[in-house]
């Protein structure tokens, strides 16, 4: 019998996809390198995202600067309420000396980065590292098709992007004078509480229908594949839970499967070990205070003033101290009373995709009464 979708919650299919501003700018700068080394800039220009997909995107204005050339792009974030959506990315890109290569530079809008802990050194322009490798790769092979080395200047700029990162983290986490350029995937899926958690408990019906006895709820890309590796479960095993760690738990309380691995980010399982079940920025941030009383007393007053969850996890790596160990138990035992049954692990994984804790499956300290 087919499973019973409950009428009041939309269908997450209906919801339209969008694109980040890594993938604006990236496409913004391969038109601007084609009008620089051509006269002649592509409209629609096409790039290539890291999952292969290859879309196309109109341009806003394009125009020869004295020594370079400028294309803008309008994000268009899909159904997301992204502060981002309808913002024009623009992208300058300039001609440097043989065997420089290509660097980056933040223009007006864009923040640089002026704080330890982020994924980015102070000083460097708030561009992530996903983002520029895809416009690495997209100057890099229009160069070569033309015959010339890749060594090119590339500035983003966002009007008004100053003022729009005033509705952002930015300014907390040290990135100073605008946005930032965001995007590991170059999509943007549109964020929907009611749709997302219907998406969960979906995922969680399939799952047992399936017979599968462990599944794995994950914060996001990088987390759900180190698990899936350790683990080698089939996709359907992954649950893509986002934020909502207690959707998730919540559901699996009365729709048990044996075995449940949470996976997340460092930043995120110190939410979930404070007791939120919502890892949401909206709904509440990490508690440094709270961090500092995991670590020996000689730690605790550079691990209240650090700037970030990372920046407070380095620090306690620099001392021999297993900060990410502490997290993970602590996590374990905020979403243990949800569930009523079975085993649970919670694992931590880096930005690159290391394991850096992991509780292991282990048994619940109380079952269902009822």
């Amino acid at each position: 019998m087919p499973v019973r979708m409950e009428d009041d919650l939309p269908d997450p299919a209906t919801l339209r996809p969008g694109w980040t501003t890594g993938a604006c700018a990236t496409a913004a700068a391969r038109a601007a390198v084609e009008g620089l080394l051509t006269g002649a800039f592509p409209d629609p220009v096409s790039i290539t995202l890291p999952g292969g997909q290859t879309p196309a995107f109109a341009l806003a204005c394009a125009e020869r600067t004295g020594g370079g050339a400028r294309v803008g792009i309008i994000k268009d974030a899909g159904d997301d309420p992204d502060v981002t959506h309808g913002a024009l990315i623009l992208a300058t890109v300039t001609r440097r000396p043989l065997g420089s290569g290509i660097s980056f530079i933040a223009g007006p809008g864009v923040g640089t980065v002026t704080r330890p802990g982020l994924p980015l050194p102070p000083g460097e322009p708030a561009i992530n590292p996903v983002p520029r490798k895809m416009m690495v790769a997209e100057l890099t092979a229009f160069a070569t098709r033309c015959g010339v080395a890749a060594d090119f200047a590339i500035e983003i700029a966002i009007p008004d992007g100053e003022k729009l990162a005033q509705r952002t983290m930015n300014g907390r986490l040290g990135i100073l004078g605008g946005l930032s350029i965001l995007g590991t995937t170059g999509i943007v899926v549109p964020y929907s509480c009611a749709a997302w958690i219907h998406a969960i408990h979906r995922g969680v019906d399939v799952a047992r229908a399936a017979g599968l006895t462990h599944v794995i709820g994950a914060t996001g890309d990088t987390s759900e594949k180190a698990a899936q590796a350790f683990y080698g479960v089939p996709e359907i095993a992954l649950i893509d839970m986002g934020d909502f760690v207690g959707g998730l738990l919540k559901y699996l309380r009365g729709h048990p499967v044996p075995d449940v691995t949470i996976a997340g980010g460092f930043a995120k399982m110190t939410k979930l070990g404070q007791g939120l079940l919502d890892l949401h920025s909206k709904r509440g941030s990490v508690d440094l205070d709270w961090l500092a009383g995991l670590v020996p007393e000689a730690l605790r007053p550079g691990i209240r003033a650090a700037n970030s969850a990372l920046d407070a996890l380095e620090q306690a790596d620099a001392a021999g101290v297993d900060l990410a160990a502490a997290v993970a138990e602590a996590a374990w035992r905020a979403a243990a009373p949800v569930l009523t049954a079975g085993r649970l692990e919670i694992m931590i994984v880096d930005r690159q995709g290391i394991l850096r804790a992991a509780t292991g499956l282990r048994a619940l300290p109380h079952s269902d009464a009822r």
